[in-house]
């Protein structure tokens, strides 16, 4: 069957659902369904996985193709449980013929359970109850191995936990954070998790995320390192890995009351009234210097040399001297862990 020699219309919209019927009875994989979509079509297929990074390209013939191609950037999305799991698409080099906006809803939906049949399927969201046992410090070893393996992961590997926060769904974070590799996430109460074996540290991630990156390979011990890494993450620093933190780490395990009522971080919640002062101390703090802080706040020097100014007067902290820029670091610092939210 050709779809060229097919009415345009409902009846050939009926054989070809028919055609994918049959595919799927037959159980085929998707180098099969693929070739298959580009006989019917007499045009070249093409299926990617989001998740593996996997690319299948066809020719009418069945040859199989190199490479990417453009037309995948306007393919038609696999969905399996609600996720967004990879792309089909159709390479006709003229106009599209009238049924192929059914056979790539159909090759969709076919590739999507093709690979729930031979998966593991490669979504991103997993059972948060699966997560939490295999993060939790408590667990039975033998059920977080079990967890790990349900999961999709070797449980005598390492597996790096990331702690999230962002109004993003994870889904897409996992996939900028762990492109080539599997990555699984899910939603512990308010934090979002993502279990990986490795974590890109060039990933381009979006603009609100905030993240903590565990660098240990147990995963019990990675997350307890992440929440850590996370309690730093700021605007300036979005993402934070627990071994770039060295000794800052301990500041999580200084006592909150202690922490409160510490001079310095009494006198950055006094700045903190004033944001535009605040962002100007962070800056300055990040950077160390006030001419780098001007250009990240997009300011003048001498704006932000005033501000500063009024910072240590209000704050009693001499902030031209290492040891006062110091003290408003870790006073930073101590307040972030104290809210991470602020």
């Amino acid at each position: 069957m050709r779809l060229s020699a097919l009415d345009p219309h409902a009846e050939g919209a009926i054989r070809v659902v028919a055609s994918y019927d049959t595919l799927m009875r037959r159980r085929v994989d998707l180098a099969a369904l693929a070739r298959a979509s580009a006989a019917l079509a007499e045009c070249g297929a093409g299926i990617r996985l989001h998740g593996t990074g996997q690319v299948l390209r066809v020719a009418p013939d069945g040859r199989d193709v190199p490479g990417t191609s453009s037309a995948a950037d306007g393919g038609v999305p696999i969905v399996l449980d609600g996720e967004e799991i990879g792309t089909v698409w159709l390479e006709r080099p003229g106009p599209a013929a009238p049924l192929d906006e059914v056979l790539l809803e159909r090759l969709a939906i076919a590739a999507a359970a093709v690979v729930e049949r031979y998966g593991p399927a490669r979504t991103t969201m997993a059972d948060p109850a699966l997560v939490e046992l295999v993060t939790s410090a408590d667990s039975d070893p033998m059920a977080r191995a079990r967890a790990l393996r349900l999961l999709g992961f070797d449980p005598d590997r390492p597996v790096r936990v990331v702690a999230v926060r962002t109004r993003v769904p994870l889904d897409r974070v996992g996939r900028l954070v762990c492109p080539d590799r599997p990555v699984k996430a899910a939603q512990l109460a308010d934090v979002g998790v993502l279990l990986a074996t490795t974590v890109d540290r060039a990933a381009r991630l979006p603009a609100d995320l905030r993240a903590g990156v565990g660098d240990a390979g147990d995963p019990s011990r990675s997350w307890q390192q992440a929440r850590t890494a996370l309690r730093f993450a700021t605007a300036h620093r979005p993402v934070v890995h627990h071994d770039e933190l060295g000794a800052l780490a301990l500041l999580a395990h200084v006592p909150e009351d202690l922490a409160r009522e510490n001079p310095d971080v009494v006198a950055i919640d006094r700045i903190a009234g004033d944001p535009d002062e605040l962002r100007t101390l962070e800056a300055y703090c990040a950077t160390g210097s006030v001419r780098r802080a001007a250009e990240v706040l997009h300011l003048h020097h001498s704006s932000v040399a005033r501000r500063l100014g009024r910072i240590a007067r209000t704050s009693g902290i001499e902030l031209t001297e290492p040891a006062g820029l110091l003290r408003a670091s870790l006073a930073l610092a101590a307040r972030r862990v104290l809210d991470p939210t602020t």
